[in-house]
């Protein structure tokens, strides 16, 4: 089955909202076995929108709509359904009732507007919404089952999970069977993956059982072998082993498991903690590590020594060398990650310095960073030059930091990670 998604609102077109939901629904409806043909995305202009529906219910199987069903003037996705559909829009006594209790009870005004939500196109239903106020609506229109959900995310997506996507799933009958798996590789560039996976690429090209896609990510690329029919497991199994060997000790996860859960779990199966000195991630490493549940277990804490008077003063760097080298330099990275591994009693510790921008620092360019990790068997550093913005620097920082410490922790040479230039 083949579906069209539209996403409604003039903040989508403007850039105030990230459309999230295109995401979220592409990855749901993907995993179930529905082929995502496109995404649109329209303002809140009803000729706009009717001229968007129209092509995408002559072209798919399914469309799938959200936002645009709320109490303002603006929203007319039921309006656009109903005209597409050539049909009237008809109230529903039971809508119109459930949304005065639900008004009442949470103390909340119901305007004119706010009723057009029972609003319901001629020879369609509602999908019930029990996490908001405005219902959703399912309608066939010459042969295509379209649907439409509100843009709230969280609506959005319960609304999808238990009452579209089963729908959907009984329309298709049972979907083409389907296998995957996903490579999760740092410390190369998108196009160094590609290039390392030609040999795979050329094998897969000629079987035609796996596809292979590449999602680049800041000093990341995620891997994707995807196999449908009889025997696709076996297919994206073998395409797999081939990726490992042909990518190495890039690879250091598949599937939902990040870069910092990887390092929080090596830690943990050492029994070792870890502590963190940063200058130019300001916290930001830090915070990463605190997302993965549980890490207190392993992570000591950090000290965000930003001027350069605190990596002298607490963290115990050289006042000479910060003297003659100033903040950016690859011994200062060694010595706060050796200082605050003794600050804090773990037993690595990890530092980052460098310029982050917009401006250059003590005569070093923006993206010139330098790491360290410290632990019982020496001190690794690793130094490069980024380019972006500032908060690409910095995001960029933390993803290489982590990977030196999963290279030390593994015993791996640490050249791989110096590759990652973002």
């Amino acid at each position: 089955m083949d579906i069209e998604l539209v996403a409604v609102g003039d903040e989508l077109l403007i850039g105030d909202v990230v459309n999230t939901n295109a995401t979220v629904l592409g990855q749901m409806l993907t995993d179930a076995g529905i082929h995502v043909t496109g995404i649109s995305t329209v303002g809140d202009g009803l000729d706009s929108l009717v001229d968007v529906l129209r092509i995408a219910v002559g072209r798919a199987d399914a469309v799938l709509i959200t936002g645009g069903l709320g109490p303002t003037s603006d929203d007319r996705t039921r309006e656009a359904v109903a005209r597409v559909a050539d049909v009237p829009l008809r109230r529903d006594p039971d809508v119109e009732q459930w949304l005065r209790d639900r008004y009442r009870d949470s103390n909340r005004t119901l305007t004119g507007l706010g009723l057009q939500q029972a609003d319901v196109p001629e020879g369609g239903r509602v999908l019930p919404n029990d996490r908001g106020s405005a219902p959703g609506l399912a309608i066939d229109i010459a042969g295509t089952a379209v649907y439409a959900t509100p843009g709230v995310p969280h609506e959005m997506a319960a609304m999808v999970g238990d009452q579209v996507l089963p729908d959907l799933l009984r329309r298709s009958g049972s979907p083409a069977p389907r296998a995957q798996r996903v490579l999760r590789t740092v410390g190369v560039g998108e196009g160094v993956v590609a290039q390392y996976l030609e040999p795979l690429e050329k094998q897969v090209a000629e079987a035609g059982a796996v596809e292979v896609a590449y999602l680049a990510e800041p000093g990341e690329t995620r891997v994707k072998l995807t196999s449908t029919g009889p025997g696709g497991g076996e297919a994206v199994d073998a395409a797999a082993m081939r990726a490992y060997e042909l990518l190495g000790d890039c690879v250091y996860a598949e599937g939902d498991e990040t870069l910092v859960a990887v390092v929080a779990r090596l830690l943990a199966k050492r029994g070792a903690t870890l502590a963190a000195a940063e200058s130019l991630t300001g916290g930001l490493l830090a915070s990463t590590m605190v997302t993965v549940p549980g890490v207190s277990a392993v992570f000591r804490g950090s000290v965000t020594a930003y001027a350069t008077e605190v990596k002298r003063s607490v963290l115990g760097v050289d006042a000479e060398l910060l003297a003659a080298e100033g903040a950016v330099h690859p011994r200062v990275a060694r010595e706060m990650a050796e200082g605050v591994r003794s600050l804090l009693s773990g037993t690595y510790g990890v530092a980052t310095t460098g310029v982050a921008g917009p401006d250059p620092q003590d005569g070093r360019p923006v993206g010139e960073i330098h790491i360290a990790v410290a632990g019982p068997d020496g001190t690794a550093s690793d130094t490069a030059q980024l380019w972006g913005d500032r908060d690409r620097i910095r995001a960029l920082t933390v993803v290489r930091a982590l990977e030196l410490l999963r290279r030390t922790l593994l015993g791996l040479p640490q050249k791989q990670a110096r590759e990652c230039t973002g």
